[in-house]
């Protein structure tokens, strides 16, 4: 369970007043959030129940698809690398999935914390469950986390703040009892709680130059508040033209159950069942029946008639058509990717410029992604330190992207080996890049085969 987000910022607001803390974010800020969550989780202010397209999801999902495609990303160097790798890369596991929230909601945080039995593993908090407070220049100062559930009738909640200042890194927490949804409620001190009477209440640690977190944001300008710094959702830019959508497909499916084949049929020719006080329709086919009760005047109307007008698919999927280009613009990603990709009102010209769009947005994901794995390493390292847990050690980062959303793998490979046959490509190359083999286990391997002839694949 979760506080609505707005009532949260106001009610986290009221608590911390005693801090002394300039909010980085606004109430707008957090009004934008919440609708991103809502339009997400099929929730958008625009619809009644469930019959929408679901593109706010499926745009987050593709988007996280192609930033985490084929990611390789290891912490090496050392014994304490290796400690840390295999936690890190349990998160690479999960990375999809968790970055879908983030560019549904604008921003995520990768949390490292110390388990009852001494591990370190790693909460991902979504953008609805996290509060940016202070920045300096780049770099967030403070910030504050929630925590909640329900035992009973009631609702605990615990508010955790991380505040730095110089190198000095201070932890709070402050734990609230309500039993009415919506609030806080009465503050207690943690000890009260069981499931988190192991916290302390706070604690400082010095010599520490950033956040112990790992905080990742969509590379977009926020076009809705120009002045916050945090980042918002991928479909940001594309709310107004999501709405229309959702209304058009519900007028293709109205326009599907509307135009339903059926057969009107004179009451006079069914039998009335007076236990159930209705008609039986033929074959027990309601469906496909409409019984109808000719007034007086009406004597010349047929007994039996089809009701089966034609359907407007074609106008109405050439207009929904039409507006999934335009989401798809909005939202940068290439043509195609929703809307009908045999769909030939584009030039070569246009869908090569909307890959190429595409391509240099996911790459500005990656490396934002990137930044917020590494910073994520360095605060494993950080509780790594505090507690213990790792042996001493240097460490290092390696990162491997696939770009082939804007390369064919295919034509790619087809193109070098033409380019070997006509002596443009040196053979060796075409192992190097092909195979991953160095310069010199690629000619040795050209030596070997050379008196075989074998055909390149």
């Amino acid at each position: 369970m979760k506080m609505n987000y707005t009532k949260m910022y106001e009610a986290l607001r009221k608590v911390l007043g005693n801090e002394q803390i300039d909010f980085a974010m606004s109430g707008r800020s957090s009004a934008l959030i919440e609708l991103w969550s809502r339009m997400y989780e099929e929730k958008a202010p625009w619809l009644h129940n469930t019959d929408n397209a679901n593109i706010p999801a499926t745009i987050a999902g593709e988007i996280a698809r192609l930033t985490t495609l084929e990611l390789q990303s290891k912490v090496e160097g050392s014994p304490r690398a290796e400690c840390m790798d295999a936690v890190y890369q349990q998160v690479l596991g999960k990375l999809r999935v968790q970055t879908e929230y983030a560019f549904a909601k604008g921003s995520m945080v990768f949390k490292p914390y110390i388990t009852p039995d001494g591990a370190i593993a790693i909460q991902y908090i979504q953008a609805d469950m996290f509060f940016p407070l202070d920045f300096d220049s780049e770099k967030m100062t403070r910030c504050a986390f929630l925590d909640q559930f329900r035992k009973g009738n009631e609702i605990y909640s615990r508010i955790e703040l991380y505040s730095l200042s110089g190198d000095v890194l201070s932890i709070k927490n402050h734990v609230f009892i309500a039993r009415t949804e919506g609030i806080l409620g009465t503050e207690v001190p943690i000890g009260t709680v069981p499931r988190w009477a192991e916290l302390a209440e706070e604690m400082q640690f010095s010599g520490i130059q950033k956040l112990p977190i790992g905080y990742f944001t969509v590379p977009l300008g926020n076009n809705r508040d120009s002045g916050s710094p945090l980042g918002v959702s991928v479909y940001s830019r594309a709310i107004k033209q999501i709405e229309d959508a959702d209304r058009r497909y519900m007028q293709i499916n109205w326009e599907y159950d509307s135009k339903e084949t059926a057969v009107h049929i004179a009451q006079s020719l069914l039998k009335y069942n007076p236990d159930t006080n209705s008609y039986e329709y033929p074959g027990g086919k309601e469906r496909l029946y409409r019984g109808v009760e000719y007034a007086a005047g009406a004597q010349d109307k047929p007994l039996l008639d089809v009701f089966s007008p034609a359907i407007r698919d074609t106008a109405y999927y050439n207009g929904w058509n039409q507006q999934m280009r335009l989401i798809e613009f909005r939202c940068n990603l290439a043509y195609g990717t929703l809307s009908d990709p045999n769909n030939t009102d584009k030039t070569a010209e246009e869908i090569k410029a909307s890959k190429q769009r595409s391509y240099d947005f996911i790459s500005d994901c990656q490396r934002a992604l990137q930044k917020a794995l590494t910073d994520l390493v360095d605060a494993m390292a950080f509780w790594c330190d505090i507690y213990s847990l790792c042996p001493a050690g240097a460490y290092h980062l390696s990162f491997q992207w696939d770009d082939s959303i804007v390369v064919d793998a295919k034509a790619e490979r087809d193109n070098d080996r033409a380019d070997v046959a006509m002596g443009a490509m040196a053979l060796y190359e075409y192992r190097m890049k092909w195979y991953g083999e160095t310069e010199e286990e690629a000619k040795a391997a050209i030596s070997e085969i050379s008196s075989t002839g074998e055909v390149i694949e």
